[in-house]
C-alpha cells in the first residue's frame, strides 16, 4: 500500500460551544511539511475566537482543503496526512514505539483548543528551504521554549518562499506579498488578511508598531491615502458591459464612485447576529445619572499609593461597586427563559466586560466574580481584557455572563444607550470623567464628574429596582465608604 493509499484525513473538529463552522485564517503549514502528532496546523476564526487547530496524526502534509478567507463546515475535511516516505509501518513486535504512537494519532478529541496531548506553544512552520536540506522523514525540531511570547512573522523579501506563512490561494510556497528587499514585520493574521483584502503591498509599509511592527492602524492609513487607494483598484475589465452602474470592489476604500462591500463573517457575524436578536427580543430601558467621581478617583489613588505593585484601576473598583448592588438587586443578574416562560436568577456574577479589539466587539466574561477581592478583580480585568485583544481567549470565556460592564468613557463620550448583552437582563455603562462645576455644600466647585447609564430588561424588573440599583453604584462611587459599609 502506497502512503498515498495510507493517508489520514482529518476533518475540521468540534470547537465547542455549538460552533458549526470556522473560517480559515492562516495555513501554518504548506503541502510538502512533515508535522507531528498535535502540531498546530492552522489558524481559524470561529464566531468566538481565533483557534490554532492541531492535527492529530503524524506525517507528511499531501493536501490542505480551503484557503485563507474560506468557511468551513464542522466535519469537513481540512487537511490530508500520509506517511513519510521509507515508512513502512513494521516495528519489532512487543515494542511500542513513538512512529507507531504518531500514526495512530493523539487519541485525544480537540474541543476549542488543543488536543492536550502535545505541548502548549504554537509551532510555527520553518522555512521550505531549510527542510529541504534535511532527510525527508526527519521530525521538526522541538520549539524553543522561550519563544512562548508572540512572534512577529518574517516574509523573506529576496522573492523567495516565506520564512513563516503562506498564502493557500496563490499556491504552496508562495509569498504572501510582493516585496522591496526589506524584512515585513507581522504579528496579527488578522493584518495579513486585512492588507489582503484592500491589496495593501505589506512590504512597502513602515509599521509603527514595536520594533517596526506593522499594526491595523498602518494597514487602514495606507488605504486612506489617495495613492494606496488608486493603486488597490484592479483594472477595468474590457469585456464588462458598459453599464453605467459604478463598479464595486470588495474591500477597498472608496474613492467617492465605488461602494465598499464588507462581507459579514465570522466575528462581526457573530455580533450582529447577536446585537440583531438582543434587539428583537428584549424590551430594554436606559436610565442614567450624573456623578461626582471625585471621591472614588482618590480612593483608587490612596490604594495604589499604598500598594504600587498591585495597582487597582477605575473599572475594577466600579466592577466591585457593581456587585454589592447586585447583592442587593439580585433581579438584575438573571435572564429570561422565553421556552420556559421563566425568570432565572443566577446564584453567581459572572461578570462581562465589554473589550473593544482588532476583531470586533468581545465580551469576555469573569466566572464567580463575587468571590474575587478588588486586587484580584483588576489583576483578572487587566489579563483577561489583553487576552482577548490578542485572541488568545477560549470560546467558553466568551459566553455565559450575568451582567456587563461597559467603561464606553475610553471612546472620549459621555454618555450611550448601549443594546443588552443577549441574554443578560442589564449592563451598566461609564462615560469619560471629566471637571465640571459641581455643588458642594452649598458651594460651586470643579469637580470629576462622569455619567452611569443602565440599560435593563423591563421583564425581569421595573423601574423601583433599576433606580434602586443605579443610585446604591451611584451612591458608591460618590461616597466610597458606603461600599466599605456593606461588605
Amino acid at each position: 500500500m502506497t502512503a498515498v493509499e495510507r493517508a489520514q484525513v482529518f476533518l475540521l473538529p468540534d470547537l465547542g460551544e455549538g460552533l458549526s463552522e470556522a473560517e480559515i485564517v492562516e495555513w501554518l503549514v504548506a503541502v510538502g511539511d512533515v508535522v507531528t502528532v498535535d502540531q498546530s496546523v492552522v489558524e481559524v476564526e470561529t464566531a468566538k475566537a481565533v483557534v490554532d487547530v492541531p492535527c492529530p496524526y503524524a506525517g507528511r502534509v499531501v493536501a490542505l482543503h480551503g484557503a485563507a478567507g474560506e468557511v468551513r463546515p464542522v466535519g469537513q475535511p481540512l487537511i490530508t496526512i500520509a506517511p513519510v516516505d521509507g515508512d513502512s509501518g513494521a516495528e519489532p513486535t512487543g515494542h511500542a514505539t513513538d512512529r507507531e504512537q504518531d500514526r495512530a494519532g493523539s487519541g485525544n478529541v480537540l474541543v476549542g483548543y488543543g488536543t492536550g496531548h502535545g505541548g502548549t506553544g504554537r509551532r510555527r512552520r520553518r522555512s521550505r528551504l531549510a527542510l529541504a536540506a534535511e532527510p525527508a522523514a526527519g521530525p521538526l525540531p522541538t520549539r524553543d521554549p522561550t519563544a512562548d511570547a508572540p512572534a512577529a512573522t518574517v516574509t523573506s523579501a529576496g522573492g523567495g518562499d516565506p520564512v513563516d506563512g503562506v498564502d493557500p490561494a496563490a499556491g504552496a510556497g508562495a509569498p504572501l506579498g510582493p516585496s522591496n528587499g526589506a524584512a515585513t514585520l507581522v504579528i496579527s493574521p488578522i493584518v495579513r488578511r486585512l492588507a489582503r483584502e484592500r491589496g495593501v503591498d505589506l512590504a512597502s509599509l513602515r509599521g509603527t508598531g514595536p520594533g517596526g511592527v506593522i499594526r491595523r492602524a498602518d494597514v487602514e492609513a495606507a488605504t486612506a491615502a489617495p495613492a494606496s487607494r488608486l493603486a488597490a483598484v484592479p483594472e477595468p475589465d474590457a469585456t464588462a458591459p458598459a453599464s453605467g452602474v459604478p463598479a464595486v470592489h470588495e474591500g477597498l476604500a472608496p474613492t467617492g464612485d465605488e461602494d465598499v462591500v464588507i462581507p459579514l463573517t465570522g466575528i462581526r457575524r457573530a455580533i450582529a447576529d447577536k446585537l440583531s436578536r438582543s434587539r428583537r427580543e428584549i424590551p430594554e430601558v436606559t436610565i442614567w445619572v450624573d456623578v461626582d467621581a471625585t471621591a472614588l478617583l482618590e480612593t483608587r489613588a490612596a490604594i495604589n499609593t499604598a500598594t504600587p505593585d498591585a495597582p487597582v484601576s477605575i473599572l475594577a473598583l466600579l466592577a466591585r461597586i457593581c456587585l454589592s448592588g447586585l447583592r442587593r438587586y439580585p433581579q438584575l443578574n438573571a435572564h429570561v427563559d422565553t421556552s420556559g416562560q421563566r425568570i432565572v436568577q443566577s446564584a453567581g456574577v459572572h461578570l462581562g466586560v465589554a473589550a473593544q479589539t482588532d476583531r470586533g466587539l468581545l465580551v469576555p466574561v469573569l466566572r464567580d466574580a463575587q468571590r474575587l477581592t478588588t486586587r484580584e478583580l483588576a489583576a483578572a480585568l487587566a489579563q483577561t481584557t489583553a487576552e482577548a485583544r490578542a485572541g488568545t481567549l477560549p470560546p467558553a470565556r466568551l459566553t455565559g455572563g450575568t451582567f456587563t460592564l461597559n467603561n464606553y468613557g475610553v471612546f472620549g463620550v459621555d454618555g450611550s444607550t448601549p443594546i443588552i448583552n443577549h441574554p443578560e437582563a442589564a449592563l451598566l455603562g461609564m462615560g469619560r470623567i471629566v471637571d465640571k462645576p459641581w455643588v458642594v455644600d452649598g458651594q460651586l466647585a470643579v469637580r470629576k464628574v462622569t455619567q452611569l447609564s443602565l440599560t435593563f430588561d423591563h421583564r425581569v424588573c421595573d423601574g423601583g429596582v433599576a433606580g434602586g440599583f443605579l443610585r446604591h453604584v451611584a451612591d458608591c462611587v460618590e461616597q466610597p465608604a458606603l461600599l466599605v459599609a456593606n461588605v
